[in-house]
């Protein structure tokens, strides 16, 4: 697939205006609160649009119309959850970050637990980010090489090269300010392709409607791999298949420790007010399930589309010989108008480089904050600390972008599977270290380590079953709530075992919250 030179235009001019959006913010950065955390000065509608910018990467603009396209809407289930986690999060988790000094999720676990279980987690966080952020650049740059005939190697520099340097630069107030930007293009890039089918069906809107639920499309019927056919998804509780109850548990798990980590409580951090951050929350939990389903819709739309006007690359993806992931990609370049292709093409990049741009700075601010100032054993004067932000920042971008590397020069199923495990392996559990510390008084750093290596050790037994080395006892689905509800009991359990001496737990527990306002 080849785009028109006309395309290439609109996708430079946008490359340009992003840059010169975040290095124009950048004249702001006076010092580390700035660069950091923007003054804490944002308000809470920024923050609630940036947070739902850094939730939707290329893999969702790109996979969920796939997916739907391919078969129904069951990978929607797991996200009706996130309403619940968004309000868990504005009333539960905020008071915790809200108070005193603490502007990190792993300065809360060093208050808690002591700094071996804070490094622990910092150190967690990075490394799950990096090989995160890696990923999702080596798939803007497959992208941007199968629509424009760019080289993937020239594509991981351009895309990780320019995100980089805006963030890097620009601090934190460039990532919000380019995230609000880029959410708008990238909403605006899904009407458009949805406004192009609805345009070319002769029946419009009903025939989407009628032909798609005619079919099931709109149900939660799930494909079978055996028979290839959708069948019904089964209710209730189970460990062994998946269930409609399930994949909501399963959501719920995963969004509750999309929460519990930096990016959050950064933003949250970096509002006016606790009253602006409660408005982000409410924001990001009423409009993400539209926004998902617009995406759902997407891929819904192409595939009555493609059943009006097959060609090879729709079939190819119905019967199985083509990635699912190529539909949409294929509609860009084929069924747009010269510009409005570059549009969509940008919307996609869009929604990379505001998940990158976050990541990028949360896991700088973390690596000063979290890793190299601890292990420093003396506070880093301020003069230093911008300097030191930038050059974390830099830090990250540039392992982002070796790691994109990597993943090319990989096998593409060493690459899933090395995602799996890394992903797996260290974040297993941070949420459930987190829910001990703020739910129970009992606990210090021995209890969580215990807690830490059971999980660990469950993990890649969990593991090992998914990539058939050992008999399959459970569906690989439910590792994250399995391992969350393992680290809390063992954790829990070793407490009576080693107890922890009677220390204040102000601010630091459910039970202990001061009656003072939030900051």
């Amino acid at each position: 697939m080849k785009i028109h030179p006309a395309d290439l235009l609109v996708i430079a001019l946008y490359f340009a205006g992003t840059l010169g959006l975040g290095l124009w913010v950048s004249r702001r950065n006076r010092g580390s609160e700035q660069y950091f955390l923007g003054d804490r000065n944002f308000p809470g509608w920024a923050i609630g649009i940036s947070f739902i910018g850094a939730m939707i990467s290329s893999v969702t603009f790109i996979a969920l119309p796939a997916d739907a396209f391919k078969t129904t809407w069951v990978r929607y289930l797991p996200n009706f959850a996130f309403p619940l986690v968004a309000l868990f999060s504005a009333y539960a988790f905020l008071p915790f970050f809200r108070r005193g000094t603490v502007t990190s999720a792993y300065q809360y676990l060093g208050l808690r637990f002591g700094p071996s279980i804070a490094i622990y987690g910092a150190v967690v966080y990075f490394a799950a980010q990096i090989v995160r952020t890696a990923s999702i650049v080596y798939l803007m740059a497959v992208l941007m090489s199968a629509m424009t005939g760019l080289g993937i190697g020239w594509g991981i520099l351009i895309a990780g090269g320019i995100t980089g340097l805006y963030t890097v630069k620009g601090g934190y107030s460039a990532v919000i300010w380019t995230d609000v930007v880029q959410t708008i293009v990238l909403m605006i890039g899904a009407v458009v392709v949805i406004g192009a089918v609805i345009a070319r069906l002769p029946g419009g809107v009903a025939e989407i409607f009628a032909a798609a639920t005619e079919a099931g499309k709109f149900s939660l019927r799930d494909l079978d791999p055996a028979t290839g056919r959708l069948e019904p998804l089964a209710s209730g509780f189970s460990l062994t298949e998946k269930t409609a109850t399930m994949l909501v548990l399963v959501g719920f798990v995963q969004f509750l420790t999309g929460k519990l980590n930096q990016e959050s409580v950064q933003r949250w951090c970096s509002t006016k007010s606790p009253r602006e951050a409660r408005k982000s929350m409410l924001i990001l939990g009423a409009g993400a399930l539209p926004i998902w389903a617009v995406f759902m819709f997407m891929g819904t739309c192409l595939w009555v589309y493609y059943g009006r006007f097959p060609d090879e690359v729709s079939g190819g993806v119905l019967d199985g010989t083509l990635k699912a992931e190529s539909i949409l990609p294929h509609f860009i370049v084929t069924a747009l108008p010269v510009g409005v292709s570059g549009l969509v093409i940008s919307a996609a990049l869009a929604a990379a480089m505001s998940t990158l741009s976050s990541a990028i700075n949360s896991v700088g601010m973390v690596l000063v904050n979290d890793i190299w100032t601890p292990l420093r054993r003396r506070p880093l004067p301020e003069s230093a600390r911008l300097v030191a932000g930038r050059v974390a920042a830099a830090i990250v971008a540039f392992c982002m972008i070796g790691g994109a590397a990597l993943f090319h020069l990989a096998d593409t199923k060493t690459l899933t599977d090395f995602s799996i495990i890394i992903t797996a392996i260290f974040g297993g559990g941070m949420a459930g270290v987190f829910l001990l510390g703020m739910l129970s008084r009992r606990g210090d750093a021995r209890a969580v380590l215990a807690g830490i290596v059971v999980t660990l050790l469950f993990t890649c037994w969990a593991l090992l079953m998914q990539f058939g080395a050992l008999p399959r006892v459970f569906d690989p689905y439910y590792t994250a709530i399995l391992g969350n509800l393992i680290m809390i009991a063992v954790g829990y359990g070793a407490s009576w075992i080693w107890r922890a001496p009677a220390r204040d737990l102000t601010n630091l527990t459910v039970w202990d919250q001061s009656k003072e306002a939030m900051v």
